[in-house]
């Protein structure tokens, strides 16, 4: 099939949700991706984050494929070894005390939703009913985790909405005061808002929620969707704040390209969940929990103090690029704003005809390569980039 009949097939008999770059993806091999014409291309995308070890790393690869010759699935009415194995290691990095598997972000944040109302409805009936996310949040596309996400652009079409959700802006510590009511029982953050545009969270800022938390016996939830997993050198991005949250949520990179999803309960809410309350069919697939253990086993100290300095790298090399004027983020998670006149839309456009994936967060071009990557790699990637601004200034 060439790409043109496949771009057709899929504009025949898939739902038209996306607006889709103009290429096939046919291979991806560490940093690496050929299109449908065998062309080369640099991914600083990731896939959203999820690839956190590159494209078809051998230790995944070996440990997928194997597990795919033993057990696809079986259901959670029975135990099986990747996923017990999976969860101790998880327990083990984090010192979180439980987890329960899912397959995304949104089902993980659901959950964590969930279980906050749970514990609400047990320890503080008729009193606390609300959960305080931030303003520019993002934390899902179902009609709940869209509820708790704090951008009016995806609050169109959708509602009714469900009740149970008020906000406050980020980094601002009086407002923060004033909106945490009586009526709060849950706190609900990214450290580094993502979609939002790269914005990462002030040290202040999160030492008082954590403050309020746990003098009030509010609990603290930390959406670590994106952030997770190694990204920002760090398993959890909360590690960098010295953040113990009571419930953490993963996914993207967990599972290394395959969906996965996770929800990290501290002692406080480790019980909340009893037996029939949450469930999930193919929550805790063994090929999954494999593909996941090998990408846990891979990101050691020595993996995350590699992924610090090459972040630390990247963002000085984007600083230096003529055409950008600031950098947020950490470790492999960085946004990159444009000088006037240039669009990250055009931008993003001219790189992939110049072989290089980058992504978009508002106004901000966006750089989630995989954590594999190296500082060769970062300077073929950064000289497309730097090639496709000069073409628009």
């Amino acid at each position: 099939m060439t790409s043109n009949e496949l771009r057709q097939k899929d504009a025949d008999y898939i739902a038209g949700t996306y607006a889709r770059n103009p290429i096939v993806i046919s291979e991806g091999q560490g940093v690496k991706l050929t299109d449908g014409e065998g062309r080369a291309i640099i991914d600083f995308s990731s896939g959203i984050g999820v690839l956190s070890v590159g494209h078809s790393h051998p230790a995944w690869l070996s440990a997928v494929t194997e597990q795919a010759g033993k057990l696809a699935h079986i259901s959670n009415l029975y135990h099986t070894q990747p996923m017990a194995e999976l969860a101790q290691k998880l327990c083990e990095r984090t010192g979180m005390s439980r987890v329960f598997f899912g397959n995304s972000g949104a089902e993980a944040n659901e959950g964590a939703i969930k279980t906050a109302r749970k514990y609400m409805s047990d320890n503080y009936p008729g009193v606390r009913d609300t959960i305080l996310c931030l303003q520019n949040s993002f934390h899902g596309r179902t009609i709940t985790t869209l509820s708790a996400t704090g951008q009016p652009d995806y609050h169109k079409h959708f509602g009714p909405w469900p009740a149970g959700f008020a906000f406050t802006p980020a980094n601002d510590i009086p407002a923060l005061t004033e909106n945490c009511t009586k009526n709060v029982g849950a706190i609900m953050i990214e450290c580094i808002q993502g979609e939002g545009g790269v914005v990462p969270l002030e040290g202040s800022f999160i030492s008082k929620i954590a403050k309020i938390c746990a003098r009030e016996d509010v609990l603290l939830i930390v959406d670590e969707i994106q952030t997770g997993v190694g990204r920002t050198g760090k398993f959890l991005c909360c590690e960098h704040y010295d953040l113990k949250p009571d419930i953490v949520t993963l996914a993207k990179g967990l599972g290394g390209g395959l969906p996965i999803g996770a929800i990290l309960f501290g002692e406080k809410t480790m019980g909340t969940l009893g037996k029939g309350e949450h469930g999930s069919t193919f929550g805790g697939n063994p090929i999954c929990c494999a593909g996941a253990n090998a990408v846990l086993d891979i990101i050691d100290g020595p993996f995350m103090a590699q992924v610090e300095s090459n972040g630390a790298y990247l963002r000085a090399q984007l600083e230096a690029l003529p055409g950008v004027t600031k950098v947020t983020g950490g470790g492999l998670m960085l946004g990159a704003s444009l000088e006037d006149g240039l669009k990250n839309t055009d931008v993003v456009a001219a790189c992939l005809k110049k072989g290089l994936v980058v992504l978009t967060a508002k106004e901000k071009l966006r750089f989630l390569p995989p954590l594999t990557v190296t500082q060769a790699e970062i300077d073929a990637g950064l000289e497309i980039l730097k090639e496709a601004i000069s073409s628009l200034r």
